[in-house]
């Protein structure tokens, strides 16, 4: 992953922890009231892809006890990772594309009904995405998979030559060399691997999604109203589709990019018969990103616009997350994908403890902040989410005492001790395992394994009956706590 030049090591700093009687007066205990977005606390666990499902995307016993373990510190709000609205192979992440899913989708939600004793909303992320393939081996990439056009020929000065000759000359060159040969995304095909984009409009399949899209976010939705959740997120966050057709790069001509309405005309199209599908009574909402954070991409103005748009048409919370695309992403070894979390844009997404001189904590406040002012501006007052590098009371208290948020969400933090909810309410935030800020996490869910936190994974191995990593080396869940 991608660091700043600057280097400079943090250490956490959660700050004071308040005695049970001051969190019990606290704003973020507190319960938030906002139409049918109804929360004990102000508390919330953002999605976190923990790769627990089956390769064919069905519930696992493991994906049940770790939103269970979560729920057993009561936040107000968890929202279950990423889940795939097609019905085609993803891997080891959870799907909703298809019927047969819902039955294991509700073990989950009754599970954390159960260990937050009905206390915990469980809610479900809902997410589209297009086709990317790994790096390929060059020879084989220029050898059979390049598409040989005439175009390449006279680059090489090869004029009716037929491919095998081209493809034996194109081995020969010097990677440097390709420039001169290969267009820009054939150079990705071969140093990246390919990458579908919403601008795509050659391929049907792209050309098609505004018309597709809608009706597969709703068909997904039903099913999670089917399958007991208290509310919808809507992925229109980071390096995937929906937060695609949001970019500044969308120059679309088809009605659905190029301008800001253009732009937002599908996220607002899928709201709409995703809210058809599940009626008033169902909370939806959406993860967006306050800021690209790449060159060309979409800014805070633009969040601020796309905001004001999806709180007048209905979005019952706003939840903002920045960075995390494909456009500056580390290259790939050969045989891997291509990951958004490893450059720059990445690195505002998750950042390390070795950073910048604006450090881990907070990156994301002063735009979320900026557009949750813009809200309250135009009279609206759809909740916002905060979240990251939040680990502390008094940075969260001081956050939504000075009516910067509604509610914050704790990523990391959680995932490092899903108990902090409960410990700080107790005034037990003496006992608080403080995230690190390590990214052991997200080296893990980078390569697709089993998402476990360092500060836990190692302790108490010998524990009976205690469900391990692939490897045997890792628990799969913290300890549980004993007061």
């Amino acid at each position: 992953m991608w660091r700043p030049p600057q280097k400079i090591k943090w250490k956490p700093d959660p700050g004071r922890w308040p005695a049970a009687a001051e969190a019990a007066r606290s704003r973020l205990f507190s319960p938030l009231a906002a139409g049918p977005l109804q929360l004990a606390t102000r508390t919330w666990v953002p999605a976190m892809v923990p790769w627990r499902a089956t390769d064919d995307g069905f519930v696992t016993q493991d994906n049940v006890d770790w939103y269970a373990r979560f729920a057993a510190g009561r936040p107000g709000a968890i929202v279950v990772e990423a889940t795939g609205i097609r019905d085609v192979p993803s891997g080891p992440l959870l799907r909703i594309g298809h019927d047969r899913f819902v039955p294991g989708l509700r073990r989950i939600v009754d599970a954390v009904h159960e260990a937050s004793g009905g206390e915990t909303k469980v809610f479900i992320q809902l997410i589209d995405f297009l086709a990317i393939r790994r790096r390929p081996e060059p020879v084989k990439y220029l050898g059979q998979h390049l598409r040989i056009g005439e175009r390449h020929r006279a680059a090489l000065g090869m004029a009716g030559a037929d491919d095998a000759e081209v493809r034996a000359r194109l081995l020969q060159l010097a990677p440097q060399d390709l420039e001169a040969v290969l267009d820009a995304r054939e150079l990705e095909a071969l140093r990246m691997g390919a990458r579908e984009r919403v601008t795509d409009l050659h391929l049907p399949h792209i050309r098609a999604l505004p018309q597709v899209l809608p009706d597969l976010f709703a068909g997904a939705a039903r099913r999670a109203r089917e399958a007991g959740f208290d509310g919808i997120e809507l992925h229109y966050a980071h390096a995937y589709t929906m937060a695609s057709f949001l970019s500044a790069l969308n120059d679309r001509d088809d009605g659905y990019g190029a301008t800001l309405e253009g732009r937002a005309r599908l996220p607002l199209e899928v709201l709409r018969r995703v809210r058809e599908a599940v009626g008033r009574d169902v909370v939806v909402g959406c993860r967006y990103l306050a800021d690209e954070c790449v060159a060309g991409g979409s800014g805070v103005d633009d969040a601020t616009y796309f905001g004001v748009a999806f709180a007048r048409a209905g979005m019952d919370f706003l939840s903002l997350s920045r960075g995390g695309k494909f456009d500056d992403a580390q290259q790939p070894a050969v045989g891997g994908s291509a990951y958004p979390y490893t450059g720059p844009s990445g690195y505002e997404c998750m950042p390390h403890h070795v950073s910048d001189d604006k450090g881990p904590f907070g990156r994301n406040v002063l735009a979320t902040t900026r557009i949750r002012a813009a809200l309250r501006e135009q009279g609206l007052a759809t909740p916002v989410v905060l979240t990251g590098g939040m680990h502390g009371f008094a940075q969260a208290e001081a956050l939504l005492a000075a009516d910067e948020a509604d509610v914050i969400g704790f990523a990391r933090q959680s995932l490092a001790d899903p108990d902090w909810f409960v410990k700080v309410r107790s005034g037990r935030g003496d006992a608080v395992g403080v995230c690190i800020y390590a990214n052991y996490c997200e080296a893990l869910d980078e390569r697709h394994e089993q998402v476990t936190c360092q500060i836990w994974d190692r302790l108490a191995l010998d524990e009976p009956g205690l469900r391990k990593s692939h490897d045997g080396k890792r628990r799969l869940l913290p300890p549980a706590w004993r007061p």
